[in-house]
């Protein structure tokens, strides 16, 4: 049994706001209280255990969260735990480690993985495995065979085996009619389609902006078309089959635009905001090196501030770290020959404090709803919220205390944030009442 003190809870899914205490028994919220108001009701469900001759090995365990904000434990819909296949850069044990490190109680794995997550054994595998980590670990199914945006998955059978939704993320499907059937399999399952938009055939060197920056490396780049072209031609899919789908860590202005286009038509099109593409620019190579090469890549600093307006106006409804480590070894090749992506898991909290709430663009609830309500609500998932009766997925974190993140519980650190100091330290992350995170 957990008793929660003295805490500013914070609901976004209710958007109740205010200083309670909050008791937790087994897995669920048992209520909700005025400071002070739930310790003989702890007292009394203790003795009425004990009555009933329960094991309470551990009794009453009290959290004085007085001074920090007690919140829905995070829900990312976009994480690379690298397994099975690729462990030497994550697995699923140390990928959870750094999202529960991170404030966060619900993932979603990626399955560019070897195998894909294109079978069902593959799929029962990583849930199993993710159901002994302590937080709460779930899967994609793949599009597409093997990844390769030809014959469709088994989709029906990927979502009888727990797949919560479908992606290839880090290949885009190229061909329309795949894309098209592919959406109508979608609607029949009540599925998402989360995309990666970024067109090859525009591409020449990817993980960069085109422009001067890539030529200062000798690169060309990847141009903004290559995103705005996929994004364009899967609007129109999404509005001719009535597929909900998703832009992935989206990364230019036009983009942006094109879903609050398509939104006001009522199109069933949604989208991520990664926190380095509305914290950094393509500048961010020419300090950082590969630390900075993503797909899609940091662009201009109108793209940044376009893609905060996109948070600001619900134009974009959740933030998602695409968390994709990568080794030490693999970071230190060229720009060229060295993979895309960093982590992000263990600073997400921290960059959407600091460049989003701090400056104004967006209140701490509306920081916490994108960050755990909406994707929530968007992908079905029992989370997002703290109220009474609900799950016991609880983040508390103090944002105005600062911390230093000096390393991290990842096998990787591929990141340009480390060794920055940064707001919003965590002090616990609870995930169905279990404590899986204490602050040193």
């Amino acid at each position: 049994m957990l008793l929660i003190k003295n805490g500013r809870i914070m609901d976004p899914a209710t958007e109740t706001e205010g200083v309670y205490d909050m008791l937790i028994d087994g897995d669920r919220i048992v209520k909700i209280g005025m400071s002070g108001s739930l310790d003989e009701m702890a007292r009394e469900s203790l003795f009425m255990r004990e009555a009933g001759g329960e094991a309470h090995e551990e009794g009453i365990t009290e959290i004085d969260a007085g001074g920090c904000i007690v919140a829905p434990g995070l829900v990312d819909g976009h994480v690379h735990f690298r397994d099975p296949g690729f462990t030497y850069k994550e697995d699923i044990d140390t990928g959870a480690a750094a999202a529960a490190r991170g404030g966060f109680t619900s993932v979603i794995m990626m399955g560019n993985t070897d195998p894909h997550m294109d079978n069902v054994d593959t799929v029962k595998d990583v849930l199993e495995r993710g159901s002994k980590t302590g937080i709460n670990v779930y899967t994609c199914g793949n599009v597409t065979m093997n990844m390769e945006g030809k014959e469709l998955t088994p989709m029906d059978k990927l979502v009888e085996a727990g797949a919560v939704l479908f992606t290839d993320d880090g290949k885009p499907i190229t061909d329309a009619k795949v894309m098209e059937r592919a959406c109508e399999e979608a609607v029949k399952l009540d599925r998402v389609i989360s995309l990666h938009e970024e067109d090859p055939s525009f591409i020449t060197d990817n993980g960069i902006n085109a422009g001067e920056v890539a030529e200062e490396l000798g690169l060309k780049g990847s141009p903004r078309d290559a995103e705005i072209s996929m994004v364009k031609r899967d609007i129109e899919i999404a509005k001719k089959t009535g597929a909900t789908i998703v832009v992935q860590h989206i990364s230019a202005a036009e983009s942006v635009e094109l879903i609050r286009q398509a939104r006001r038509e009522w199109v069933k099109v949604f989208a991520e905001a990664t926190p380095h593409h509305f914290t950094l620019t393509q500048d961010a190579v020419r300090t950082h090196g590969t630390l900075a090469k993503m797909n899609p890549p940091l662009r201009f600093e109108s793209d940044r501030l376009a893609i905060i307006q996109g948070l600001k106006d619900g134009t974009i409804d959740m933030i998602a770290t695409d968390h994709a480590p990568h080794s030490k070894e693999e970071k230190a090749k060229s720009f060229r020959e060295a993979p895309s992506g960093i982590t992000g898991l263990e600073t997400s909290l921290a960059l959407g404090i600091r460049e989003l709430v701090r400056p104004g663009h967006l209140s701490m609830m509306e920081l916490l709803s994108v960050m755990s309500a909406k994707p929530a609500a968007l992908y079905g998932l029992d989370a997002g919220t703290v109220r009474e009766g609900s799950y016991a997925d609880i983040v508390i974190f103090n944002p105005d205390e600062e911390w230093v993140f000096d390393k991290s519980v990842s096998k990787a650190s591929n990141t340009p944030f480390l060794g920055e100091k940064l707001p919003g330290k965590i002090f616990f992350t609870i995930c169905r009442g279990k404590i899986v995170y204490k602050a040193d």
